[in-house]
Formats: structure tokens, sequence, C-alpha cells
């Protein structure tokens, strides 16, 4: 039945035909070769999704970066208006006790002592970054 079929005589005959050579000895280069090509390929692979995820995630941490510095920034605003709003409230309440200049200058001077406390403040644990990330010599 093989003899009848017209697609498998052309092919039975140029097999018949040009036999194949035999190939060279296989002397184990030709899988190693194989082997270092696999892992070249497949650490470029690796490299072009490691670079498109770290794309990604900047992308992605850069928006919400953004994002949660509008927020701060307009947390930020709302807390001035606030302590603007607590300093003319306590500035309306000291009136009736002192006069109204009295209380303008018992509210001012109370921030700026806040004001100095949180600038000493600061300037102590600036001295204290310098010590620890100084050159080691005392002042």
């Amino acid at each position: 039945m093989a003899d009848t079929d017209p697609g498998l005589s052309p092919l039975l005959e140029s097999a018949s035909a040009n036999p194949e050579p035999s190939p060279a000895p296989d002397t184990g280069f030709s899988a190693l070769r194989d082997d270092v090509s696999a892992l070249v390929e497949d650490a470029r692979n690796y490299a072009e999704a490691e670079i498109a995820f770290q794309k990604t995630r900047a992308g992605l941490a850069g928006k919400h970066g953004a994002r949660a510095l509008v927020m701060l920034v307009l947390a930020l605003v709302l807390l001035h208006i606030a302590l603007i709003a607590l300093a003319v409230g306590a500035v309306i309440a000291l009136a009736p006790l002192v006069t109204i200049w009295g209380a303008i200058a018992i509210v001012v001077g109370v921030m700026l002592l806040g004001v100095a406390l949180l600038v000493m403040s600061a300037l102590k644990d600036g001295k204290l970054l310098a010590a620890m990330f100084g050159s080691g010599e005392a002042p």
C-alpha cells in the first residue's frame, strides 16, 4: 500500500537517491555550545524582564509618590489655616480680658516661644547628627 501512495513515493525515491552523509562524531562541544547559548538566551530574557519590571515599578512609585506629596502639601496648607484660625480665636477670646493689643501681644508671644522651642530642639538634633556623621574630632 505504501507503493501506491503518491505522497510517499517521491520522498522514498529522494531518500534512496541521496543518502545523508553521516554526521561528524560528537565531541561534546556542540552540547556545551548549545547549553551556553541557551544560558545566554535565558540571561537576556531575564534581563529584559527585569528592566521592564523596574520601569513599571518606577512608574508606579513616581505616580504614587507625587500623589503623596500633593496630599502632604494640602495637609500642611490646612494645618496652616487651622493655626491662623486658632490665633485669631485666641485674640478674640483674650480681647475682653485685656486690650486688643494685649491679646495680640500674648498670642504672638506664645507663638514665638513655641517657634524658639522648636528651633532649639531642631538644633540639638542637628548637632547630634553632625556628631554621628562627623570626622570624629571634638569641637
